[in-house]
């Protein structure tokens, strides 16, 4: 395989100004190494080839005062079929496989008789390439010209990616049975010679078949050794068998001898789906599939039911009780369960019933119900699971029933314990104590249920009601639930407690107040203290805040002023003394131009609180520091960057994504892919042919707009989202009969292809909770040309416009938008090309 690079560098030229100085900076790429081509396409851009293993060291050599800046750029390979660029850049991956790959298919249909007798028959040769390769056919050592020979159709297929072409035998002859050859050429580009590859055709070549020697699901003991043999039944030229597992690959012990796979000493770990495959490159491969099971057992558990139907919760005479028992296992439905009484087997009686498989339980459970259970019944019952047949040994778990040995769980947070403080990297432990015969397992939890424990799992199992976490961190922080597991002891309503976490950073210092010379204050694992005249008061450093970013946009207040809206939350308030305000710092280019302390209310967790910046002068950006402050000292500052942008909500401006900053429009960080940004001059030309547009709506080749590439890795249904800026909304009322001002969301979309997905247009509402409400939506091909679309919104505060593309069912599905507005008022109907209904939110 060859591999080919292609660096484009661009280099512009600019006027700095220093104390009246002016000095062009200019730069110089030069460059050393093994490249095979260097192209000078203007007099900014230069192109580099290069064969794999080769080095290519380029030297930016930049002049001018003062010293210009140098930035380089890495980006990363995506999708074979495009060139891809940046807001800094623009660069090619291209790679040449010289190797091609020749496969032979008869027509659909004819699968009667004698494969290629009689038949169409289509050899099909593929090579990925760049520059493109030339492809030639030779019949025997004769070039096949179809010019001549009407009985051959050469042609290069629809809706392939890479490089094909097609040589179509229409209903054989005798001269067609021979030797085919492709050769492929890239013109000696870089010394790379031609390659090609040979098929021989004949009436005997058949597709490949297959049979294997063991039923599809293979159930083994461990340790066992397993021979998995395909056997090859048809298939000329022979074909070629190749093992595969899913998931993961084939053990290291497996041993692969012709079409049989060996499997020394099997262990769970082993097990799988193993996938026998030939291929000989004649019509599809042909597979065979066996899942290996090697059987396990562990976990077995029990649980006592006292007589649910009286709603009980401990063992009374004269009335039910059940007895389960469960195994984790595979095969989990092989599994036998016996019951045994007193060490005696039990046959099922009218009073002591054997569920094989409980109903009430869960999947592969087995239960005894005691019927209007008597003094007799009072005994140490045994559950016994195994493999008949099997060497897995048998697990056994005995439960003695009696009034005096089943008592209920009792669940308690100790004295004191309900509170856990520590520093942050040391050790807690949380406790929780049971008590009752059987004594359950304890389990723990989040209190938070959107949260999983410190080690990952979502439950944690206790045997004696202690958690202990190490290396503590702030994350671990908050409540943690504890509750009797519904196993290994009564089967009743749950007991549960509740145990808060505190990490505190490990700081210990002490402070002498000016204003209070009789008080010094110690912080003691972060937890402070104010000695006053001999009495100690419980101070602690507040948490940061958080910045809130999905703030609205700033408000132009005059003709070059604007406000700002800061909207933050204070990270756990209650952990320590009250927070009675903040301090607030505002900087421009690093001079102060505000340094005040405000008065907020008391902050409550995950409640957002806000202060309005005032005075801020278009252009120009600001960083603003926001730093807690409670009786006796301030907490950690955080900062953030405020800037100034131009929303494009006017009724005569409409985005055309000219600009790289795309009027302010960003990607949605939970979709799965983003939208793009081409024009006719950027497009790869090997970009799909049946799909996208090929300019933009204005129909001008360096006119912009935004598409989803729905080409490879792209899969049925993955979304990508486009959000507009956040939209404020100021005005009270609308038009007569509604309570909210229309808006008119106006665009162009252009989704021209056979494999079409959705395009959707949503508004997303910002408030304490973020909602997204369909405005529009429209699926499936809709011509080559642009189209327009209008749709009124109603929002109930500020606002995003999502512009969200899926991918439909194959690569033919690029959908793009352009000339995008948003204006304050109804669409006008004469304009409206698809009109949507009207959506409130």
């Amino acid at each position: 395989m060859e591999l080919f690079w292609i660096l484009l560098f661009s280099v512009f030229h600019r006027y700095v100004q220093t104390q009246g100085v002016y000095a062009p900076a200019n730069a110089q790429i030069v460059h050393s190494g093994q490249t095979c081509v260097v192209k000078e396409d203007n007099i900014s851009e230069r192109i580099y080839t290069i064969r794999e293993g080769d080095t290519l060291v380029l030297q930016c050599l930049v002049k001018g005062h003062p010293r210009p800046q140098v930035n380089t750029n890495t980006h990363s390979l995506v999708d074979e079929r495009h060139a891809y660029g940046s807001k800094s850049g623009f660069f090619f991956f291209v790679y040449i496989r010289m190797k091609p790959v020749l496969t032979v298919h008869q027509t659909v249909g004819d699968v009667r008789g004698n494969y290629y007798q009689e038949k169409t028959v289509f050899l099909r040769c593929t090579v990925n390439s760049n520059p493109p390769a030339r492809f030639i056919w030779k019949r025997g050592n004769k070039p096949i010209e179809q010019s001549k020979d009407n009985g051959v159709d050469i042609y290069e297929p629809l809706y392939t990616q890479g490089e094909t072409k097609v040589l179509k035998l229409k209903n054989l002859r005798p001269q067609d049975f021979a030797n085919y050859t492709c050769q492929v050429s890239v013109r000696n580009v870089c010394d790379i010679p031609d390659s090609s590859v040979t098929f021989r055709l004949t009436n005997t070549t058949t597709p490949p078949a297959l049979k294997l020697s063991v039923n599809e699901t293979y159930v083994v003991d461990p340790g066992q050794d397993v021979t998995l043999s395909c056997e090859v039944t048809a298939g000329f030229p022979t074909p070629r068998v190749t093992w595969s597992r899913y998931p993961g690959s084939l053990p290291q012990r497996s041993v692969i001898q012709g079409g049989s796979l060996t499997l020394r000493s099997v262990t769970p770990t082993d097990a799988g789906v193993y996938n026998c495959t030939a291929v000989n490159n004649v019509g599809n491969p042909a597979r065979r599939t066996a899942n290996l099971i090697v059987r396990t057992m562990k976990n077995l558990t029990f649980q006592i039911t006292p007589d649910s139907n009286k709603d009980s919760e401990s063992i009374q005479m004269g009335r039910d009780l059940k007895l389960s028992c469960h195994v984790d296992a595979q095969p989990q439905d092989k599994v036998n369960y016996t019951w045994y009484k007193n060490g005696a087997l039990i046959y099922p009686t009218d009073s002591l019933i054997v569920l094989r498989s409980d109903p009430d339980m869960p999947p592969a459970t087995s239960s005894l119900e005691i019927v209007d259970m008597k003094f007799r019944d009072q005994a140490t019952y045994s559950c016994v699971a195994n493999f008949p047949g099997s060497s897995v040994p048998e697990l056994r778990v005995d439960v003695n029933i009696t009034q005096s040995s089943v008592v209920p769980p009792v669940l308690s947070v100790p004295v004191g314990g309900g509170v856990v403080n520590v520093s942050e990297g040391g050790t807690a432990e949380l406790v929780c104590l049971v008590d009752g015969k059987p004594r359950p397992p304890v389990l723990w939890s989040r209190a938070n249920k959107d949260l999983p424990m410190p080690s990952g799992d979502w439950v944690v199992e206790t045997r004696d009601g202690r958690l202990r976490l190490t290396n503590v961190t702030r994350d671990m922080m908050g409540a943690y639930r504890c509750q009797t597991a519904p196993y290994n002891g009564l089967n009743i309503k749950r007991r549960q407690g509740q145990v808060q976490l505190n990490i505190f950073s490990p700081q210990i210092f002490c402070i002498i107040l000016k204003s209070m010379p009789d008080c010094i204050k110690w912080l003691v694992n972060n937890i402070a203290f104010m000695l006053c005249f001999g009495l100690f008061v419980r101070l602690a450093q507040p948490y940061n805040a958080e910045f809130y970013y999905d703030t609205p946009n700033p408000i132009r207040t005059l003709k070059n002023n604007y406000s700002y809206i800061l909207q933050w939350t204070q990270k756990e308030p209650g952990a320590v003394d009250k927070t009675i305000g903040y301090w607030i710092n505002v900087q421009q280019n690093r001079q102060t131009v505000l340094s005040k302390q405000i008065t907020t209310k008391e902050p409550v967790k995950g409640v957002l609180m806000s202060y309005t910046l005032t005075d801020l002068r278009i252009p120009l950006s600001y960083e603003v520091s926001l730093t807690p402050i409670t009786s006796y000292g301030t907490g950690n500052t955080v900062t953030r960057t405020i800037q100034y942008s131009e929303p494009y909500c006017y009724n005569d401006h409409v985005c055309g994504f000219e600009d790289i900053r795309i009027c302010g429009f960003t990607q949605d960080r939970r979709d799965v892919f983003d939208w793009t940004r081409q024009n006719h001059l950027t497009q790869n030309p090997k970009r799909s042919v049946n799909t996208g547009p090929d300019t933009d709506r204005s129909g001008t080749k360096e006119g912009y707009y935004m598409y989803i590439e729905t080409s490879r890795p792209r899969q049925d249904g993955d979304r990508a989202r486009l959000l507009s800026p956040l939209y404020n909304v100021t005005a009270a009322r609308g038009p007569t009969g509604t309570t909210r001002t229309p808006y008119c969301v106006s665009f162009y979309y252009h989704m021209n292809g056979k494999h079409m997905g959705t395009l959707n247009v949503l508004t997303r509402v910002k408030s304490i909770a973020t909602v997204d409400s369909a405005v529009w939506s429209l699926s499936g091909h809709q011509g080559p040309e642009w189209r327009k679309a209008d749709a009124e919104i109603y929002p109930s505060g500020p606002f995003q416009v999502v512009f969200e593309g899926i991918r439909g069912n194959g690569f033919e599905g690029d959908i793009a938008i352009d000339d995008v507005s948003v204006t304050k008022g109804k669409c006008k109907q004469k304009d409206s090309v698809d009109k949507t209904g009207l959506y409130h939110q």
